[in-house]
């Protein structure tokens, strides 16, 4: 992992240019998940681990990335660019989409790297696309606004990265506030960002250390589910705009209609379209410990109906049901490894975690890593 100071004194060694200084935070999601791309609602916040970028135009036909982190890098002619692999693709990915949409920038160096886990579900993917554009908007004057970026950035990790996700990750670490967590209609990306009043309590991230590949297939076999059984519930639900527009009650009451695999992800879907509609009027209210509870249901629908959850997760979460101080535990984004975001009393936080993670190591023979996070702006340059 890298620092601020790092990734500056990383492009001073590699180039002779003046760079910009920017930062592009991760996001935590505290309810609504999987189902950004089933047009749902979801209430990310940005975070305060992130990605930055020393970047500058190089008045050359080539761009030039090095990545601190991963001790890497690679150069290109902007008119050759092409699919790659690896940590290349986000960074290509996003140079493709300019491209598709004729939008002209020149050659840059670009020395990029942070203290975002990668793999750990904090959506280092989107902060390294977010960033970027952000970027190149700031220096070869785009004059995009972050909802545009952060369809850009969407659109560029469909692309080379070829993974479909929804717009959550993007908009979140482009639009946070700061003290803020955002409800975001996916389908009218209308929002609105309210205080999060934890007071008494910290949000804890305990990392199972299990890393997963969102486009190793998994995902894109769970959205291809949804899309499936969507089409199946319209023949009889013919009114049914999108899963918005179905409840989970009619979905049960459709079941003969699905089979098993595809009922299990519908079922979630609706459940958890209306877990976060009730979740947002629960934050609003401050009332934490109810929002809590929908917490724990989420995991059990990602777990059990969805089926994106893995046996270290599973275990993380049912370590917290134990513990009196935990309000709500599930994991936190697309599954198969990753973290569990927990809302923890701040009194009983060091000693709640410390059983936790030594019963972790007790059973798997790893030390989790855990992280305290503090909600942050979104992607910004730093002056």
């Amino acid at each position: 992992m890298s620092t601020q100071q790092q990734i500056v004194s990383a492009f001073k060694e590699h180039f002779s240019t003046t760079p910009k200084l920017f930062y592009s935070p991760g996001r935590i999601n505290l309810i609504g998940e999987h189902i950004d791309y089933n047009d749902g609602f979801v209430m990310p916040a940005a975070i305060d681990k992130g990605i930055w970028f020393a970047v500058a135009a190089n008045n050359t036909n080539k761009v030039n990335f090095v990545s601190v982190d991963l001790n890497d890098s690679y150069s290109i002619e902007i008119d050759k660019i092409e699919k790659n692999e690896s940590w290349k693709n986000y960074v290509l990915g996003v140079l493709h989409v300019l491209q598709e949409k004729n939008i002209s920038f020149g050659g840059f160096d670009c020395v990029f790297g942070g203290n975002l886990p990668v793999g750990a579900g904090l959506s280092s993917s989107a902060a390294v696309e977010g960033g970027l554009l952000f970027a190149l908007n700031t220096i070869f004057s785009f004059g995009m606004n972050r909802i545009e970026m952060a369809l850009l950035a969407q659109k560029a990790e469909h692309g080379y990265p070829g993974v479909n996700c929804g717009i959550m990750d993007q908009f979140a670490s482009l639009n946070g506030q700061k003290d803020h967590v955002i409800l975001l209609d996916c389908t009218s990306l209308e929002h609105k960002h309210f205080p999060l009043q934890l007071e008494k309590y910290n949000i804890v991230l305990i990392n199972t250390k299990v890393h997963h590949s969102l486009a190793s297939g998994e995902y894109n076999k769970r959205r291809k589910n949804c899309e499936d059984g969507f089409k199946l519930l319209k023949t009889r639900l013919s009114e049914a705009k999108s899963f918005r527009s179905i409840s989970s009650k009619q979905v049960v009451e459709q079941k003969d209609l699905l089979d098993a695999k595809t009922f299990d992800r519908c079922l979630y879907v609706t459940e958890e379209i209306e877990r976060t509609q009730l979740a947002g009027k629960l934050l609003e209210e401050n009332n934490l410990v109810e929002f809590g509870k929908l917490m724990f249901q989420t995991h059990d629908g990602l777990s059990k109906l969805y089926e994106v959850s893995c046996d270290e997760l599973d275990f993380l979460v049912d370590e917290a049901r134990k513990h009196s101080s935990i309000i709500g535990s599930r994991l936190m984004g697309g599954g198969f490894g990753g973290c569990t975001i927990n809302i923890i009393e701040k009194e009983k936080t060091d000693a709640t975690v410390n059983e936790i993670t030594a019963a972790y190591f007790k059973k798997f023979n790893v030390h989790p890593e855990v992280y305290i996070t503090n909600t942050s702006n979104g992607t910004y340059e730093i002056v």
